[in-house]
């Protein structure tokens, strides 16, 4: 695939539907060195699914039975809204464990939403099922090239924001995003993926040489709870190179804590993921190696400006 065509086509696509996020030169965290932060967490919906989300669905034409998608919330909450601002129905499976904040985040869009048991592997089976009962389109939330190409988008953005970063570190769930950066960067920046000890799908599929199930748990599970590694991150993973490391759910909260206590940004533990990382030792970088850290998602449950009771 012509990658960088196709996420270059994807930035025009979607630039009028999409929030161009702030970067941030900041110090602190306990490292030793400034990092560079993208807050995507500022994107449409709390998180970067919204890029993949509109790309897909002004890139083809949609049937009168509608959209599909499963997610573990911020995917379909991103698919949710954008189907309501160009005019197509959405249902939209999610589990139990994505959690009240966005469960009543893709119900405010008036999107038909399914809550069902289990996990994100459950909701996916289920928006097959109805894919194939209705026709309805369905709208993956990681291994598509449409979603693929539209998370690229971000890094595109990025490097037009004047990244000069030698490495750029990166949260995982089913491996959409990451894939944008392998895909955009094609080698020319280092790319670190970020894991959960308890959520690893890309580690594990890289120590298996191929892609293996994986148990999920643990505190960022509703965002980067796949059970299974997308097939197109594993490939440009394996023909792009990547370096994996995993964090415990510790070293997560840790993170969170510290970018609202520091700098007054407040995440889902998803979107502190990378940055734990980098505080944990998990990734350590070379003297005088520039880092940039992607803040990937805001959607914090509880609601902390919602009424309780």
């Amino acid at each position: 695939m012509d990658w960088t065509g196709d996420i270059a086509a994807a930035a025009e696509r979607i630039r009028d539907h999409v929030q161009v996020t702030p970067v941030l030169q900041t110090k602190g965290f306990d490292l030793d060195r400034p990092i560079e932060l993208k807050l995507e967490h500022m994107q449409h919906t709390g998180s970067f699914k919204a890029r993949g989300a509109f790309n897909t669905l002004l890139s083809c034409d949609v049937p009168d039975a509608g959209i599909v998608a499963a997610s573990g919330g911020n995917h379909g909450a991103a698919v949710a809204y954008a189907a309501s601002k160009l005019g197509h129905r959405a249902r939209i499976y999610v589990p139990e464990m994505a959690g009240p904040a966005k469960i009543s985040l893709i119900r405010d869009t008036g999107a038909d939403l399914q809550v069902v048991p289990g996990a994100y592997a459950n909701a996916l089976e289920l928006a097959q099922a109805y894919e194939q009962e209705t026709g309805a389109m369905q709208v993956h939330a990681y291994d598509a090239p449409g979603t693929v190409a539209g998370q690229g988008t971000c890094f595109a953005e990025w490097q037009d924001q004047g990244l000069e970063a030698d490495t750029v570190v990166v949260a995982v769930g089913g491996g959409g995003l990451i894939a944008g950066a392998l895909a955009w960067f094609n080698g020319s920046k280092k790319v670190v993926a970020v894991e959960p000890h308890t959520s690893c799908a890309l580690n594990a599929a890289l120590a298996a040489g191929a892609p293996i199930d994986v148990e999920v748990s643990g505190v960022a599970a509703n965002a980067l709870g796949a059970k299974l590694i997308g097939s197109i991150c594993y490939d440009l993973a394996q023909a792009r190179g990547v370096t994996s490391v995993t964090v415990p759910d510790e070293a997560i909260t840790r993170a969170q804590h510290a970018l609202w206590r520091e700098r007054r940004i407040l995440t889902e533990p998803a979107g502190a993921t990378a940055l734990a990382a980098l505080m944990s030792g998990a990734y350590q970088p070379d003297p005088g190696e520039r880092v940039a850290v992607l803040v990937c998602g805001g959607n914090i449950a509880p609601d902390p400006l919602q009424p309780q009771g």
